[in-house]
């Protein structure tokens, strides 16, 4: 290997420990095979009354939950819950159908979550690594460490897109060592896209036979018309796999439902890894999202209004805002961002985690207006003082 490329890999790992000391979690001598549910359990948990009443601004969350048709649905499936074979709506099948392919190119998965850490156990056996940007959705970086493979991070350039040239060049320099490519897009935390042609070049300048994971977790709310999603590759053949979820726009984060979308040969590689622990309701429930388009797009142009309205002040107060296409931005507020997160807690506002490198921007999710409403008090009582000549440092 390069020296460059370890010096990305000491990187990574060091921006991981960072976090971990920001989440005052005790260190470890397995700290780097922490995996999904090890740093989902990390997170705070929160009681009934004290939970409900907090302005949830953390996770990129749909705060307004499943839509009515998902849970009269989802009521329907209640008399299933006793059974194993039960009728699941087709859900398989009609993924398949809203994406043009047949079922043997989809595979589920409790969550898009599940599909990153399935596609890492399959493919980065054998010490393969995973390239990818640094900071981004880490899933497949914490598998990667956990199975005793490896992540190659490839900072962002100075306007927080995805370095697409370098992210070539690394996989191609690392060649016989890389298990697959990782692509974020629209990238959390930056909420910015890779453009479709971004896309191709770097599905075409690479080794053809290794795979491409593009994580399309945001692809709802971009209004960009440079972006595209990457689902024509797969329809192509090509070695790219789409991870979906419904989570995000559906309003499904605590009942878990995602899927991959990729060539047959790709999915029967993953498939053994899946644990196929998705519920009978749940799956019901994500039949119905499909079929309400109009539930889907008053949540997301409700979620881009907000935006607007919410960066707008921000920058009228002199923050900078990182351009995003999706439910969260992120902001520079000029100063360590772990003692403000903990600032806003104490004002009953969850805002996101420190994402290293990036330890002077908050991430903030969309919430309802009440909650956005919330969250400006919040911020003007923490920064009183702003200064739009010094890059929103407050006074």
């Amino acid at each position: 290997m390069q020296a460059k490329d370890r010096l990305s890999r000491r990187g990574f790992v060091g921006g991981v420990a960072t976090a971990i000391g920001y989440l005052g979690l005790e260190p470890a001598s397995n700290a780097w095979g922490l995996d999904l549910r090890t740093a989902t359990s990390a997170r705070p948990r929160q009681q009934g009354n004290e939970y409900d009443g907090l302005a949830k601004l953390g996770n990129n969350e749909n705060p307004y939950g499943p839509s009515e048709a998902m849970l009269e649905a989802m009521n329907r499936a209640w008399k299933y819950s006793n059974r194993y074979g039960y009728p699941d709506g087709d859900i398989t099948q009609k993924i398949a159908d809203h994406h043009g392919v047949d079922p043997d190119h989809v595979l589920l998965g409790a969550g898009s979550g599940e599909i990153l850490e399935v596609v890492g156990l399959a493919l980065l056996g054998g010490g393969k690594a995973v390239v990818g940007v640094e900071p981004t959705y880490s899933t497949v970086y914490r598998t990667a460490t956990s199975i005793k493979g490896d992540a190659i991070a490839v900072p962002l350039l100075d306007d927080y897109r995805q370095d697409i040239p370098a992210m070539i060049e690394t996989t191609r320099r690392n060649y016989r060592d890389v298990g697959f490519v990782y692509m974020c897009n629209p990238n959390n935390p930056t909420g910015r896209v890779v453009s479709a042609q971004e896309i191709r070049q770097l599905i075409d300048g690479i080794p053809e036979d290794i795979p491409v994971l593009v994580d399309e977790a945001y692809h709802h709310y971009v209004q960009d018309p440079a972006y595209a999603t990457s689902l024509p590759y797969v329809l192509e053949g090509r070695n790219v796999i789409i991870a979906r979820t419904f989570s995000k726009i559906y309003g499904m984060a605590g009942m878990r439902l995602g899927y991959a979308i990729a060539p047959p040969a790709l999915i029967r590689r993953l498939e053994p890894y899946s644990t196929g622990t998705i519920n009978a309701l749940v799956k019901w429930g994500g039949v119905a999202a499909l079929e309400d388009k109009a539930s889907e797009l008053r949540v997301r142009d409700d979620a881009i209004q907000l935006r607007t309205r919410t960066t707008q002040k921000l920058e009228s107060m002199g923050y900078d805002v990182i351009p995003s296409e999706t439910n969260f931005f992120m902001v520079s507020i000029g100063r360590q961002v772990q003692p403000v997160i903990a600032e806003f807690r104490k004002k009953g506002v969850i805002v996101g985690r420190p994402f290293p490198p990036m330890l002077e921007h908050l991430r903030v999710s969309v919430g309802t207006a009440a909650e956005m409403d919330r969250f400006m008090t919040a911020f003007t009582e923490i920064f009183p003082v702003a200064n739009a000549s010094n890059g929103g440092r407050s006074g």
